[in-house]
């Protein structure tokens, strides 16, 4: 069956049987994060959920908890702040030491366009959380993840308004701006994907990227509602100009929709190493003047394997870890 743009998780998953797998969401305390672990344990999944303010997504899950118990499955919570290396090294290393592996791990969380600021590592708060927090977080679990087993890291399309800056990752030298900051980090999400999929194929494990599409949530709250609609009407007046329908926000279970299809519908040969968005793989697209976000598809530089390779070896510098 085909799959679209206001495909739900509920449709993607129809008649699909995920008792006995084991699959870890980070960012469960609100939005999409809750919605796909939500989907997942209602076709029979074990679910552990990751979240840095567990007591507000256990507030946030409650109704998960109950759907895994009336389905078969499971769920779970563990205490993970992207923001603070020593908490993402202590999530890790629990997880390591119960030893369960994981058919699929969901990499979901993340923030969008704060105000300049820093990790409690002293990384720009968007590429430190978006990226070097996960970066950190996957690799120390990778061995958890089983042989034929997946990463799905959730980009944007918001990755067309910067690609990655490893000259200057915390604005130090660079006037910081919140959208290319959080594009940054963004495009930084589908390079880890790429190169994680380079280095983890060969037992089988693929790694992708994934574009939600536009989703009134949370993640949203440090945009003025006055950018909002600026940033809205240039979206409008540039697919307007390229002859493409008006931009519509989806839903929550239509943005949650390609997470899930990307893990355990879609063939890993077909989304391995790309980029997806409404529930298929993106075609590389033409760099436009301003960046913006006009149509779908994805730009090159995301997918560069050796812009990959050498945001890995930064990413490593800056976090004074080396992965294999």
């Amino acid at each position: 069956m085909a799959f679209g743009a206001t495909s739900t998780t509920d449709e993607v998953l129809a008649g699909v049987d995920l008792k006995g797998k084991r699959i870890l969401v980070t960012g469960v305390s609100a939005g999409l994060g809750v919605e796909t672990a939500r989907s997942l344990v209602e076709h029979g999944a074990e679910v552990v959920g990751a979240a840095r303010d567990l007591e507000k997504a256990q507030r946030a899950t409650a109704e998960v908890s109950r759907t895994a118990e009336a389905n078969g499955g499971s769920f779970s919570l563990i205490e993970l702040d992207l923001a603070d290396l020593a908490s993402v090294r202590a999530a890790a290393d629990k997880l390591n030491a119960e030893g369960k592996l994981f058919d699929v791990v969901i990499a979901n969380a993340g923030v969008m366009a704060t105000p300049f600021g820093k990790t409690k590592d002293g990384f720009e708060t968007q590429f430190g959380t978006n990226h070097l927090g996960h970066f950190v977080f996957v690799n120390r679990i990778a061995k958890l993840i089983k042989d034929g087993g997946r990463l799905v890291n959730l980009s944007s399309a918001g990755h067309r308004y910067s690609d990655v800056n490893l000259d200057d990752p915390n604005f130090e030298t660079t006037e910081y701006d919140p959208i290319v900051a959080y594009g940054r980090s963004k495009t930084a999400n589908i390079l880890f994907s790429v190169e994680f999929d380079r280095r983890h194929r060969g037992r089988g494990v693929r790694a992708t990227a994934v574009h939600p599409g536009g989703i009134q949530t949370e993640l949203s709250r440090h945009i003025g509602d006055d950018v909002l609609m600026q940033w809205l009407e240039r979206i409008q007046q540039q697919r307007k100009e390229a002859g493409v329908p008006p931009f519509e926000f989806k839903t929550i279970p239509q943005g949650s929709a390609t997470s899930v299809w990307a893990a355990v519908v879609a063939p890993a040969e077909e989304v391995g190493g790309k980029y997806c968005e409404d529930c298929h793989v993106s075609e590389i697209v033409a760099v436009d003047a301003e960046g913006g976000v006009m149509s779908g598809g994805v730009f090159a530089y995301a997918l560069d394997a050796a812009n990959a390779a050498a945001l890995w070896k930064k990413s490593e510098e800056l976090v004074g870890e080396t992965f294999a």
